[in-house]
């Protein structure tokens, strides 16, 4: 179902200098799995934390406090491509390349699979509501699905445009899954109740919003992978607002998180090395670029603890990072 959607478009345009300089303190551990492509770390409840190996075929676990690595490989060849943990400490985690989202206990190491409905060959990245549920995007299948953890069923929705390849996904509020479809200038959302899917048409048609996330008023923050924008779409205005970022059109931006102050954080990849980029979503201004210790390569994902206030991400340079957000 594609419904039609109003919206203004502002674009601002302004002096690059940041408007206050934000101090990020970065630590990087070098995994010790040679070019494994350690990605999309997750913090369990006893603070350890969990990511995937996608090259090689594994989960693994970093202590913080002794820096020592953990790792379960793979027994089926799959390549986990992201994962999530839930307040029992479980991990579930996307089997990419063979068509099933998978329980793991970090203890036993006993593993479950929910195989996905026919249409759906690859899960992509994974998304709590506030009951437990699982939203998730398959990019290839052009898919938006639900998986109901206590009953082990998938629902799935297929997105309007053909070859939109739902990616990046947040959850807001009210339950409601957003989606940055990376295959064209739109993002999507579902209706939690009757599963009808909304395509909203971003102004420029070269946009392709990768990853997005939400704040606390429910507005989606995307970042423009071609054009080097961070947008803004607020739902009950159906107004969008775009800011080109401090490095230009060539800034790529791919991880991205909000902390608990609102404040969007993301990485400009397409930069050497890769700057995670700090914007204040309530005085609209860019606050902070550091630079990534290792250079980064690429940053696909990233997660806030706001225990800690920390920003955890994985590098192609074989790194799992943490930056402390002041």
């Amino acid at each position: 179902m594609k419904l039609t959607h109003s919206f203004i478009l502002f674009v601002f345009f302004y002096d690059l200098a940041l408007a206050e300089s934000v101090t990020v303190d970065i630590k990087e551990w070098p995994v010790p799995y040679e070019n494994s492509r350690p990605r999309d770390p997750y913090v369990a409840p006893d603070g350890r934390v969990w990511f995937c190996g996608q090259l090689n075929g594994y989960i693994a676990m970093l202590d913080p406090a002794t820096g020592k690595f953990k790792k379960m490989d793979m027994t089926d060849g799959e390549r986990p491509h992201n994962l999530i943990i839930d307040n029992q400490g479980t991990l579930w985690y996307a089997g990419n390349t063979l068509g099933y989202i998978g329980r793991l206990d970090p203890t036993t190491g006993e593993t479950k699979k929910y195989l996905m409905p026919d249409n759906v060959r690859d899960p992509h990245t994974l998304a709590f509501d506030s009951k437990g549920d699982i939203w998730f995007t398959a990019q290839h299948s052009n898919i938006i699905g639900k998986l109901f953890v206590k009953i082990g069923e998938v629902k799935a929705v297929e997105a309007s445009t053909p070859g939109a390849r739902p990616y990046g996904i947040g959850i807001d509020s009210n339950d409601r899954p957003w989606v940055a479809l990376f295959g064209t200038h739109k993002l999507a959302t579902v209706d939690p109740e009757s599963f009808t899917i909304e395509e909203i048409e971003l102004p420029r048609k070269k946009t392709l919003p990768r990853r997005l996330v939400i704040t606390s008023d429910n507005t989606v923050w995307y970042g423009d992978y071609k054009g080097g924008y961070l947008g803004q779409y607020n739902p009950e205005t159906a107004k969008i607002k775009e800011w080109p970022m401090p490095g230009g059109k060539r800034s790529q931006p791919y991880g991205m998180s909000v902390d608990d102050r609102d404040r969007i954080w993301f990485v400009a990849t397409g930069l050497s090395p890769n700057l995670l980029t700090g914007f204040d979503s309530k005085t609209k201004e860019f606050i902070s670029e550091t630079a990534i210790p290792s250079g980064g390569k690429t940053i696909r994902n990233m997660y806030y603890y706001p225990p800690e206030r920390a920003i955890w991400f994985g590098a192609d340079t074989n790194t799992i990072g943490r930056a402390i957000i002041p």
